[in-house]
C-alpha cells in the first residue's frame, strides 16, 4: 500500500502544472510556458454569469397545470378522496386506517433510503461525480475514446462540443435536456452522445462533418421510462450494442436496446436506487453502485451479480482497468482507494485490498501545503499507467487533483508505483472534475 506520505512534495511558490512530458508534470508560473504539441486544445472560459439555469427550479414553485403522467392510481385515490361524503361510514373509516397505513410504510422507506426525500435536483448533485455540482458552471465533461473531441455540459442546460478537425463547435440544446449529470460517448462511432437528464435520457446523433453550429433537437432520440427519473449515470458497452442508465430512486438499472428504443431492467432488491454505473473495457463485467453501503458487480455472460457491502458508507467513485481485471474504488467517509481483482476462476474475489492512503499529510517548507482527504472521484487512462483522483476537501482545505502512477502487477500491495504527483491550478480557482 501505498502513502501520500511517501510522495514528493507539492509545488509551491505561485506555480502551477501545465502539462506532462517524459514521465513527469512540467509547471510555470504562466500558462504562457506551455509548449505546442500535436494539438493545442482550446482554452475554454465558461463565467458562470454568463450562464443563466432554467427559469423555474424544481423546488421554487409547483407547476401551473395538473401533471397527466398521474398514474391510475393516484386518480382513483384523488376522486375516492373527493366523492367520500357521500359513501358510508364504515368504509370511509377504513379508508382513512389504509391511508394512514400507506403514509406510515412510505415515511419508514424515507427513513431507510433517506436520499428518497430529496428533490431530483438535489438528488442529482449528492450523486454527481462533479463536486459541487449545483454551482458549477460545467455539470459534466465527456472525452471522446478514440478521436481528439470532448463535450462540455453546462449551467444553462446546453452542450458544447468540440473537435481539433474543426473549428465549428455545436451547441446541443433540447426542452428536455436539463439538469445534466452525466454523458459517454458512445464508443467505435464519433456521432452518438448519451446525456444523463432530469427526466429521461437523451442519445444526440451529430455529424461531424456538419458545419451546423446548432443541430436540430430532431437529432436526439428520447429513451424514458416510468419511474426511472432523475438518470445520474450512463454506460455503453465496449462494443457500442448496449446503453445502461441508473436512477438513484429505482432499484432496477435499464440496459438499452437504442436502435429499437427500448429496454431491459436488471434488478435486485436491496440497495434503495442505482447511483452509478461502468462498464469494464473488456466488456464482462457493469458495476452498479447504489445509494446504500453497498454495490453490485454484474458478469455480462449470464447476467448474475456479486453484492460487495461497504462499511462505512457507499460507493463514492469507481474505475476499472484497461483489462477489466481490476476494479478500484472509494468510499464515502474514507480516505483510501480499495482494488477488487477478477479472474477467470470460480468464486472471484475473496475482499478488497487496499492499495493507497491518501490521509492528509503535510508537507512542510516555505509554505506548509496540506494534500489528502476523501475521494469525489477516480478515472484510469486506457494505457493502465495513469490514474488521476479528485480529492474533495474541507471546510480548511481546497479540493486538490492527484495523479498515480500505476502499474498492473498481480501483487495488489505493489499495485502503484511509488510515483504521484500533485496537479497545482492557478490562485482562485478549484479542481470539480
Amino acid at each position: 500500500m501505498c502513502s501520500l506520505a511517501l510522495f514528493p512534495p507539492p509545488l509551491s511558490g505561485g506555480q502551477i502544472t501545465l502539462y506532462e512530458a517524459n514521465n513527469e508534470l512540467v509547471a510555470g508560473s504562466s500558462p504562457d510556458c506551455y509548449e505546442k504539441q500535436h494539438w493545442d486544445p482550446p482554452s475554454l472560459n465558461f463565467p458562470r454569469e454568463t450562464l443563466k439555469p432554467h427559469s423555474r427550479p424544481e423546488s421554487s414553485s409547483k407547476a401551473a397545470f395538473l401533471d397527466h403522467k398521474d398514474t391510475l392510481w393516484m386518480r382513483s385515490a384523488g376522486a375516492w378522496y373527493m366523492l367520500a361524503y357521500i359513501l358510508p361510514k364504515w368504509l370511509a373509516v377504513s379508508s382513512g386506517c389504509v391511508l394512514a397505513l400507506i403514509r406510515w410504510m412510505s415515511s419508514f422507506h424515507g427513513s431507510l433510503f433517506p436520499h428518497l426525500t430529496l428533490s431530483g435536483e438535489e438528488m442529482t448533485a449528492e450523486f454527481s461525480q462533479v463536486l459541487d455540482w449545483s454551482d458549477s458552471a460545467i455539470r459534466s465533461f465527456a472525452w471522446h475514446p478514440h478521436t481528439d473531441k470532448f463535450a462540455v455540459a453546462l449551467l444553462d442546460d446546453s452542450i458544447k462540443i468540440y473537435n481539433s478537425r474543426s473549428a465549428t463547435a455545436p451547441t446541443l440544446k433540447h426542452r428536455l435536456q436539463r439538469n445534466v449529470s452525466a454523458m459517454q460517448w458512445k464508443p467505435l462511432c464519433a456521432s452518438a452522445l448519451a446525456v444523463a437528464c432530469h427526466t429521461c435520457l437523451l442519445v444526440w446523433h451529430v455529424d461531424p462533418s456538419s458545419l451546423s453550429t446548432r443541430p436540430s433537437s430532431g437529432c436526439a432520440q428520447v429513451l424514458s421510462h416510468p419511474g426511472h427519473s432523475p438518470v445520474t449515470s450512463v454506460a455503453w458497452s465496449p462494443s457500442g450494442s448496449l446503453l445502461v442508465s441508473a436512477s438513484p430512486v429505482d432499484t432496477a438499472m435499464m440496459v438499452w436496446d437504442v436502435a429499437a428504443e427500448n429496454c431491459v431492467p436488471l434488478q435486485r432488491v436491496g440497495g434503495g436506487g442505482v447511483t452509478n454505473v461502468s462498464w469494464s473495457p473488456d466488456g464482462s463485467r457493469l458495476l452498479a453502485a447504489t445509494p446504500s453501503a453497498l454495490f453490485r458487480v454484474w458478469e455480462t455472460r449470464m447476467w448474475t451479480c456479486e453484492r460487495w457491502p461497504c462499511l462505512k458508507g457507499r460507493c463514492q467513485s469507481a474505475c476499472w482497468s484497461p483489462d477489466g481485471s481490476r476494479l478500484l474504488f472509494s468510499v464515502q467517509g474514507e480516505m483510501v482507494i480499495y482494488a477488487l481483482t477478477f479472474s477467470d476462476m470460480t468464486g472471484g474475489p475473496k475482499s478488497a485490498a487496499v492499495v493507497a492512503d491518501l490521509s492528509e499529510t503535510t508537507f512542510s517548507g516555505i509554505d506548509d501545503i496540506t494534500v489528502g482527504g476523501e475521494v469525489q472521484s477516480l478515472a484510469w487512462d486506457p494505457t493502465g499507467e495513469r490514474l488521476a483522483v479528485l480529492l474533495k476537501g474541507t471546510e480548511f482545505l481546497k479540493s486538490s487533483l492527484i495523479y498515480f502512477n500505476s502499474s498492473l502487477g498481480t501483487n495488489n500491495k505493489n499495485f502503484f508505483e511509488l510515483n504521484c504527483f500533485s496537479v497545482n491550478v492557478k490562485k482562485g480557482c478549484r479542481c470539480k472534475m
